[in-house]
Protein backbone atom coordinates (compact mmCIF):
# COMPACT_ATOMS: atom_id res chain seq x y z
CA UNK A 1 0.00 0.00 0.00
CA UNK A 2 1.42 3.42 -0.93
CA UNK A 3 0.02 5.14 2.57
CA UNK A 4 2.68 4.48 5.21
CA UNK A 5 1.89 6.78 8.06
CA UNK A 6 -0.06 9.71 9.37
CA UNK A 7 1.36 12.80 7.73
CA UNK A 8 -0.04 15.71 9.56
CA UNK A 9 -3.22 16.79 11.62
CA UNK A 10 -4.35 20.42 11.01
CA UNK A 11 -7.67 21.91 12.67
CA UNK A 12 -9.46 24.89 12.58
CA UNK A 13 -8.39 27.55 15.61
CA UNK A 14 -9.67 30.80 16.52
CA UNK A 15 -6.75 31.85 17.53
CA UNK A 16 -3.89 29.75 15.91
CA UNK A 17 -0.76 31.08 17.50
CA UNK A 18 -2.51 30.99 21.08
CA UNK A 19 -2.91 27.57 20.50
CA UNK A 20 -0.02 26.85 19.12
CA UNK A 21 2.16 27.93 22.51
CA UNK A 22 -0.33 26.18 24.49
CA UNK A 23 0.01 22.83 22.93
CA UNK A 24 4.17 23.54 22.37
CA UNK A 25 4.14 24.63 26.60
CA UNK A 26 1.58 22.56 28.02
CA UNK A 27 2.29 19.09 25.90
CA UNK A 28 5.46 19.50 24.63
CA UNK A 29 3.72 18.88 20.70
CA UNK A 30 3.90 21.41 18.03
CA UNK A 31 6.35 22.66 14.63
CA UNK A 32 9.97 22.38 16.30
CA UNK A 33 8.86 19.84 18.87
CA UNK A 34 11.05 16.87 19.36
CA UNK A 35 9.85 14.32 21.92
CA UNK A 36 11.59 13.11 25.24
CA UNK A 37 13.14 10.02 24.66
CA UNK A 38 12.40 10.02 21.05
CA UNK A 39 16.38 9.06 20.90
CA UNK A 40 15.11 4.94 21.50
CA UNK A 41 14.14 5.14 18.13
CA UNK A 42 15.41 7.28 16.16
CA UNK A 43 17.09 6.70 12.96
CA UNK A 44 18.46 8.68 10.20
CA UNK A 45 15.73 10.56 7.66
CA UNK A 46 13.31 10.10 10.68
CA UNK A 47 14.23 13.49 11.72
CA UNK A 48 16.59 15.87 13.72
CA UNK A 49 19.39 13.88 15.51
CA UNK A 50 18.64 13.54 19.23
CA UNK A 51 19.26 16.93 20.51
CA UNK A 52 19.28 18.84 17.71
CA UNK A 53 16.18 21.41 16.78
CA UNK A 54 13.50 20.40 14.95
CA UNK A 55 12.03 22.29 11.77
CA UNK A 56 9.47 25.06 13.10
CA UNK A 57 6.42 23.44 11.02
CA UNK A 58 7.09 19.56 12.58
CA UNK A 59 6.08 17.98 15.14
CA UNK A 60 8.61 14.12 15.49
CA UNK A 61 7.01 12.43 18.43
CA UNK A 62 8.11 9.59 19.46
CA UNK A 63 7.34 5.66 17.49
CA UNK A 64 4.81 3.77 18.68
CA UNK A 65 1.21 2.35 17.74
CA UNK A 66 -1.28 5.45 16.08
CA UNK A 67 -4.97 3.83 16.48
CA UNK A 68 -6.85 4.68 13.29
CA UNK A 69 -10.64 3.90 14.39
CA UNK A 70 -14.03 5.13 12.85
CA UNK A 71 -16.71 5.40 15.93
CA UNK A 72 -20.24 4.73 15.36
CA UNK A 73 -22.11 8.56 15.07
CA UNK A 74 -23.74 7.78 18.61
CA UNK A 75 -20.61 7.11 20.46
CA UNK A 76 -19.98 8.96 23.95
CA UNK A 77 -16.35 8.59 23.44
CA UNK A 78 -16.27 11.89 21.22
CA UNK A 79 -18.76 14.61 22.55
CA UNK A 80 -21.32 15.08 20.26
CA UNK A 81 -20.85 18.52 19.34
CA UNK A 82 -17.73 16.60 17.65
CA UNK A 83 -16.04 14.88 14.77
CA UNK A 84 -12.80 14.32 16.00
CA UNK A 85 -10.98 13.33 19.02
CA UNK A 86 -7.34 13.78 19.22
CA UNK A 87 -5.68 11.01 21.65
CA UNK A 88 -1.90 11.52 22.01
CA UNK A 89 -0.02 8.80 23.72
CA UNK A 90 2.08 10.12 26.77
CA UNK A 91 5.06 9.35 29.10
CA UNK A 92 4.38 9.72 33.05
CA UNK A 93 1.23 10.20 33.25
CA UNK A 94 0.93 11.49 36.39
CA UNK A 95 3.59 14.10 36.17
CA UNK A 96 2.22 15.42 33.35
CA UNK A 97 -1.57 15.84 34.86
CA UNK A 98 0.11 17.25 38.02
CA UNK A 99 2.46 19.81 35.88
CA UNK A 100 -1.60 20.19 33.63
CA UNK A 101 -3.43 20.62 36.98
CA UNK A 102 -0.65 23.52 37.77
CA UNK A 103 -1.10 25.50 34.69
CA UNK A 104 -4.70 25.54 35.15
CA UNK A 105 -6.39 23.10 32.94
CA UNK A 106 -9.42 20.60 34.03
CA UNK A 107 -8.68 17.45 33.85
CA UNK A 108 -12.59 16.01 33.12
CA UNK A 109 -11.38 12.00 33.59
CA UNK A 110 -8.71 10.17 34.39
CA UNK A 111 -9.21 6.07 34.21
CA UNK A 112 -7.01 3.14 33.46
CA UNK A 113 -8.06 -0.02 31.16
CA UNK A 114 -6.90 -3.34 31.95
CA UNK A 115 -4.39 -4.31 29.01
CA UNK A 116 -5.01 -1.05 27.23
CA UNK A 117 -3.49 1.71 29.66
CA UNK A 118 -4.18 4.91 31.28
CA UNK A 119 -6.75 7.48 29.75
CA UNK A 120 -7.24 10.76 30.90
CA UNK A 121 -9.31 13.95 29.36
CA UNK A 122 -8.41 17.17 28.87
CA UNK A 123 -9.84 20.60 26.17
CA UNK A 124 -7.29 22.88 25.06
CA UNK A 125 -8.04 26.76 25.60
CA UNK A 126 -10.38 26.73 22.51
CA UNK A 127 -12.92 24.03 24.00
CA UNK A 128 -11.36 20.82 21.52
CA UNK A 129 -10.87 17.81 23.53
CA UNK A 130 -8.02 15.65 23.69
CA UNK A 131 -7.33 12.36 24.85
CA UNK A 132 -4.23 11.38 27.06
CA UNK A 133 -3.18 8.05 26.66
CA UNK A 134 -0.52 6.39 28.61
CA UNK A 135 0.27 2.61 27.14
CA UNK A 136 0.85 -0.47 30.05
CA UNK A 137 4.53 -0.99 30.63
CA UNK A 138 5.54 -3.63 28.47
Amino acid sequence: MPVVGLGGLMFRARDPETLKAWYRTELGIGGGCVSEGGEEGWRPGTGPAPGEQGHEYMWYPAPGPLVFEPFEAGSDRIAADKQVLINLRVRDMDGLLERLRAGGTEIASDESWVGVGRFARIHDPEGNPLELWEPPAA
